[in-house]
């Protein structure tokens, strides 16, 4: 009898595609990762992974490169830990007749535009928006918003590319990054121009129709928007849960999704949750709902992508909270210390670093400023925020600026309890 594999689309750098292979195994099932460049992910030699080089932005060499695949396994289903290639997911499965999501409703919700409209049609509180592609349409759409406004790409996801804009000057500076080069469009420009909705941020994590929990998280320094703590569950009140997952159900029923993973970022307004954006995946902060609830949240999804009922009690109701590790300047890691002694303390569930000595840091302003996390959980929300904290003190770094011009390297400055840090939380 052919051995059942689990065919992954790409991986990640924060490690939920790690999380889909360790899950896979632990259900008797052989993971093979297809990718364009499988020597990205480090995870995959250094543990021996089965990977693929395939053109995965080509729907015939990856249908192509399955049916290769099963002469010799049994396919038992396909899946990817990225939006970015969830529709040609559904596309693969739809070909070789396996359990997988809606590609057009997939397309729609990953355009933000078009998610937006849909939202917007079906009445559930969105910030105002305009889309536009010139540097005129985006002063103009900014001048009826009203500063603030968030710039972001129409299709992206990780805080890409997106920048609040406080006023003339900041909305001029990165209309020129988002449309001089700094930024890469698949096809022509198209800026998402939205109204800056103050808040509380929440995220609520969801499998086919139900809401298993919602976290809470805080950003880094404006104007960029990194993730810098989180916490699951987030503490509510009975009515703002029910407020914030009914929101969240109505955004599936407006985008049509309801098949496996996604998970909801709104704001908690003067006029209640607001949306910020449906996310057709499963976010980093899968792994807190596994520190906190106990439900693993890959498996559960691969247990529907093979055509398996996936179980989501609680086998425990904990409190959970990461804190990402984020530098305060660019240059060379000279070191970096203290993951072994925090990942040793009572109460600190996983430390993970992303980097390591002589890597060079450039902060962008997005997910890929995160140089690792810390993760922490108790029955106790003040006592969770406490191990964290100590554990976090435990690591220290040290960057070396880059030169510059006519000047010498500077020697970096130690971090004696490390300076600026965040979470992986969301991606």
């Amino acid at each position: 009898m052919a051995t059942r594999a689990l065919i992954l689309v790409e991986g990640d750098r924060t490690g939920t595609g790690l999380l889909y292979i360790e899950s896979a195994q632990r259900l008797g099932l052989h993971p093979i990762t297809l990718s364009a460049d499988p020597a990205q992910y480090s995870y995959l030699e250094r543990k021996g992974y089965e990977a693929i080089r395939v053109d995965t932005d080509d729907l015939d060499a990856l249908i192509r490169e399955c049916s290769r695949i099963g002469a010799t396994y049994d396919i038992a289903g396909i899946t990817s830990s990225l939006e970015a290639f969830y529709a040609t997911i559904g596309k693969l499965c739809q070909y070789f007749d396996l359990p997988g999501p809606n590609p057009a409703s997939i397309e729609r919700c990953c355009d933000k535009y078009a998610q937006r409209q849909l939202l917007a049609n079906a009445g559930v509180p969105t910030p105002s928006y305009r889309v536009v592609s010139t540097a005129m349409e985006v002063e103009s759409s900014a001048a009826e918003i009203g500063l603030p406004v968030i710039l972001k790409p129409v299709v992206g996801s990780g805080s890409v590319g997106v920048r609040l804009c406080r006023n003339a000057d900041e909305l001029a500076e990165h209309t020129t990054y988002l449309l001089g080069g700094g930024q890469v469009w698949p096809s022509w420009p198209r800026i998402l121009v939205e109204e800056f909705a103050q808040g509380p941020y929440y995220c609520a994590h969801i499998m086919g129709n139900e809401v298993i929990g919602i976290a809470a998280a805080e950003f880094g320094p404006l104007p960029h928007f990194v993730f810098r703590e989180s916490i699951f569950p987030a503490v509510l009140t009975n009515d703002e849960h029910s407020r914030i997952a009914d929101v969240s159900l109505s955004c599936l029923r407006a985008l049509g999704l309801g098949w496996g993973p996604t998970n909801i970022e709104l704001r908690w307004t003067k006029r209640g949750p607001v949306v910020i954006e449906v996310n057709p995946r499963l976010s980093a902060g899968a792994q807190s709902v596994q520190a906190a609830y106990g439900i693993d949240l890959p498996a559960e999804h691969i247990k529907l992508v093979i055509g398996d009922a996936c179980d989501l009690r609680r086998r425990h109701s904990q409190t959970a909270a990461v804190r990402c590790l984020i530098p305060d300047r660019d240059g060379t890691l000279d070191w970096i210390s203290g993951a072994s002694q925090a990942a040793a303390l009572p109460g600190v569930a996983k430390v993970k670093l992303y980097v390591e000595p002589k890597t060079p840091i450039i902060r962008k302003g997005d997910y890929r400023d995160w140089i690792g996390y810390v993760m922490a959980v108790s029955s106790d929300l003040a006592q969770t925020k406490a191990i964290l904290q100590h554990a976090v003190n435990m690591i220290g770094w040290s960057i070396t600026p880059f030169p510059t011009t006519g000047q010498q390297e500077q020697s970096g400055t130690p971090h004696a309890s490390a300076p600026t840090r965040v979470p992986p939380g969301t991606r």
